[in-house]
Formats: structure tokens, sequence, C-alpha cells
């Protein structure tokens, strides 16, 4: 268990921040109660109060850090090229390689939207289509450019996000596939599921990405 005893208080929100994300993502949110979080990371229970006012409160910041930093996450590796494919690859990519670092905190994401109150819901679900609207934004730029074939823009937006999302289900570090092995599986999946991967053009993404 871990202790914070003399912590300062930065260092014991953050502690409390990791607990909650691990316990949540073990447990679900619902199970998880704020006097065992509390032993968790090893201060009184009332002390939880001072940061968090409530549990949902707690919930809805991790969940909200979570998206924001999925956004900057992108904006610092959008590449600087008006060319599609370069920027699929680049979404592909940084998507996968953020939510694998962040297994957990990606599952809480996904499965407690449940637990929010309306409010709280409506900040989480516009931060999240304003990340899924830069997807697509690039396969509609792709397909007027004709270098992407797609007939439902929002229907292939949701599929790639649903399949690249879905790596944290199965993917383990230590197992046959490396992180990177699995992005670029995925990337030629993405590819060819917009039509993109033609005879030397794999080749282009790569050397633009």
């Amino acid at each position: 268990m871990a202790r914070t005893t003399g912590s300062d208080g930065g260092r014991t929100e953050a502690a409390i921040r990791d607990a909650a994300i691990n316990l949540m993502a073990r447990f679900g949110y619902e199970a998880v109660s704020m006097r065992q979080l509390a032993a968790e990371v090893g201060v009184q229970a009332a002390a939880l109060y001072r940061y968090f006012p409530t549990k949902e409160e707690l919930l809805f910041t991790l969940m909200r850090e979570h998206m924001e930093g999925l956004l900057a996450a992108w904006e610092a590796v959008r590449p600087a090229t008006d060319d599609p494919r370069a920027e699929l690859a680049a979404y592909v990519r940084n998507h996968i390689r953020f939510h694998v670092e962040r297994r957990h905190s990606t599952h809480v994401s996904n499965m407690e939207l449940r637990s929010l109150s309306r409010d709280n819901l409506t900040a989480i679900l516009r931060l999240r289509t304003a990340y899924e609207k830069e997807l697509r934004q690039i396969l509609r730029d792709g397909t007027e450019a004709g270098v992407f074939d797609v007939d439902d823009i929002g229907l292939t937006a949701i599929a790639i996000i649903q399949m690249i999302t879905g790596v944290i289900v199965w993917f383990r570090p230590d197992e046959r596939l490396s992180v990177e092995e699995v992005v670029e599986t995925y990337l030629a999946m993405t590819m060819r599921l917009t039509g993109a991967e033609k005879p030397g053009e794999r080749a282009h993404v790569h050397a633009n990405a």
C-alpha cells in the first residue's frame, strides 16, 4: 500500500488520482469507496475531500484529464502537411501509443461514462466529439482529394476509433508483438479500410508520418 504521510499536497493529489485509476479499472467505479481509496493512498478518508468534494468529481477529473491529454498529444504530433495519408498515419500511431501507455485510464474513461451526471457527461462527450472530429476531417479531406475511398465518413471514423482503441483489450507488452509492431499492423489495416493502401503508397505514408 502506498504511503504519502508527510508529502505535500501536490504529491498526495497525484497519489489519489493514480490509486483511483487503478482501483476503478480493477473493480469499477461503483465498487470503489472513498474509504478504500484513502486506505490505498495511506491518508485519512476525510483528507480526500479536501482534493475532491465527491467521488463523482474525482471520476470526472480523471476522465476530463484523459481526454485533454489525448487532444494535446494529437496537437503535438499533428504533421505539418496537407497529405491526408500522413495525417491519418500520425493519428493512428498517436492514438494507439497514448492508450497503450494509459491502459487503466482508458478503461475507466470508456466504461464509466454511465456513472457521470448529465452535466459532467456532456462535458466529456464534448471533448470526445472534438477529438473524433479531427479524424472525420482527415477522412473527409482524403476522400475529397481522391486518396481515400470512403462511402460514409462518420461510420468509417467510428470503425477506426473502435479498432485502434480495442488494442488495450488484448495487448500485453511482454508478449510476441512490440508496441511498434502493433501500431504498424493496425495502421496497415486502417489504410486498407480507407482504400488508401495502393501500390507504392504505404511506403509513402511511412516516409511522411
